[in-house]
């Protein structure tokens, strides 16, 4: 597929690992690229870091900053010896004027 084509449909951040400012700058990336509506996803222990994400993005960075939803569930997976491990997932939708 065509990579500008892939470019133009992003509009998610996934927050795993890495430090919060990655995905601060990720955020506003997005925004100034033209989006104006994202959506930031989290699993498991990631979850409050994403909560995080969205909290420094609306004191400090952009203060007109509108949480529009926030959506939360469970992933079941299987793991090699043969149960289920359920994960908490979470989808804050956001959005800039």
């Amino acid at each position: 597929m065509d990579e500008t084509l892939n470019d133009d449909l992003r509009d998610h951040v996934i927050v795993g690992l890495k430090p919060i400012m990655n995905y601060v700058v990720a955020c506003m990336t997005l925004f100034n690229a033209g989006k104006t509506r994202i959506r930031i996803k989290a699993r498991g222990r990631n979850i409050s870091k994403a909560v995080d994400v969205v909290e420094m993005l609306r004191r400090v960075f952009m203060k007109d900053l509108v949480v529009e939803g926030i959506g939360i569930g469970t992933e079941v997976h299987h793991v090699p010896n043969g149960r289920e491990a359920s994960v908490s997932t979470i989808e804050i939708r956001i959005s800039h004027p």
